[in-house]
């Protein structure tokens, strides 16, 4: 029998916080900052801040605007930081809240129950907590009465490494259905004050349903191929371990930091290459590939990866992007690619789920659709 995804689903926060919006608070705090730090940074023992425009973050990005679960603080100059209450161990976590949301839809679309589910998989840049796993909580919101669930992260590259955990475990036979989801609240690790950074995430959750079945309609999983090589460049030093170090707490390394045009030039061959290797070894030519939905970071990024793929320019359509309204949605963002630009492909034809980030770590999904 063969493995396939037969249902997606997708969250999507109800505020949206546009370039226009992001650059009037940023701009705000940066002229205040400033000011209230002219003579330091006249003396040189502080570094000045910088400011933005809508213009230069959709050049240099293609992102227009951004999904959080609160834009309150993040607008506000004084505060710079999205308000997000702590809920009580009695309430459901907000990130299993957002990850319900999009199982269920998965589910449905799957045409499954919860109890159709053996197992449940969260993958995701950061977990709201480091115990018990959000999957475990997000299996008992769902209403499953059996199965397992866990906790990983790979940063960007979450979702498709855990498809692949989800197939493996199918090969196995230690689970014939199995959720991955994705929910991503990168807004509680971006720092908001940063012009070089402050724009590029956005919240967001999405689910599939991996299954083994030759009845069902969906998109066949061909091949599975990862790959990690360890760089600082993108990085997050928050942890359990910060508060042995009082030194560290609340500095800028606590949250996302990183080098982008280092990632740019470091990562984009990597996952050419990846990718290209990869259908190769199934016999197959990028050619062959009707849609790639690659990891939305940086539209130029996709654009430069897909060139040396295919060695020319090519249609939009052949690579969606989604980042222009979602931003950097992390794990979840070829995901949403692949949800909301995949049901328009025929019988047959081929595409290939590729995250890659932080690690840096790349994942390459090949699939067939299949009615």
């Amino acid at each position: 029998m063969s493995i396939r995804i037969t249902g997606t689903g997708l969250y999507t926060p109800s505020d949206s916080i546009s370039n226009e919006e992001l650059v009037e608070s940023l701009n705000a705090y940066v002229e205040h900052y400033n000011q209230e730090n002219a003579a330091a940074i006249e003396a040189g023992t502080v570094t000045a801040k910088r400011g933005s425009s809508a213009p230069f973050i959709e050049k240099v990005s293609g992102i227009k605007s951004r999904y959080v679960i609160n834009k309150e603080g993040v607008l506000d100059p004084k505060r710079m930081v999205p308000v997000i209450p702590e809920r009580s161990n009695e309430e459901w976590s907000i990130q299993a809240e957002m990850g319900t949301a999009a199982a269920r839809e998965a589910i449905a679309n799957a045409g499954l129950t919860p109890d159709d589910i053996d197992a449940v998989i969260l993958a995701c840049s950061n977990m709201q907590r480091a115990y018990p796993a959000v999957a475990i909580e997000i299996q008992a919101a769902l209403g499953m009465t059996r199965g397992y669930a866990f906790d990983m992260n790979v940063a960007c590259s979450a979702a498709t490494f855990g498809l692949q955990q989800a197939v493996d475990a199918i090969k196995a036979g230690s689970a014939k259905r199995v959720l991955v989801v994705n929910a991503e609240i990168t807004s509680g690790h971006l720092n908001w004050t940063d012009y070089s950074s402050h724009f590029i995430f956005g919240d967001v959750a999405t689910a599939i349903v991996v299954e083994e079945t030759d009845s069902k309609p969906g998109f066949e999983v061909l091949g599975t191929q990862l790959l990690t090589q360890f760089s600082n460049n993108i990085r997050n030093n928050f942890g359990f371990l910060n508060r042995g170090d009082e030194s560290g707490v609340g500095k800028a390394d606590k949250l996302f930091v990183q080098n982008g045009q280092k990632v740019y030039r470091e990562v984009s061959p990597l996952v050419a290459k990846t990718i290209t290797e990869h259908l190769g070894k199934l016999g197959l030519s990028v050619e062959d590939v009707k849609r790639y939905w690659l990891h939305q970071a940086n539209e130029n990024m996709n654009q430069f990866i897909l060139k040396m793929i295919l060695g020319k320019d090519t249609e939009r359509e052949r690579a969606p992007i989604i980042l222009d309204e979602y931003a950097n949605t992390s794990s979840a963002g070829s995901i949403i690619a692949f949800h909301k630009h995949s049901k328009d492909l025929q019988d047959g034809d081929l595409g290939v789920i590729c995250s890659f980030g932080a690690g840096y770590s790349i994942g390459s999904i090949i699939v067939k659709k299949v009615s």
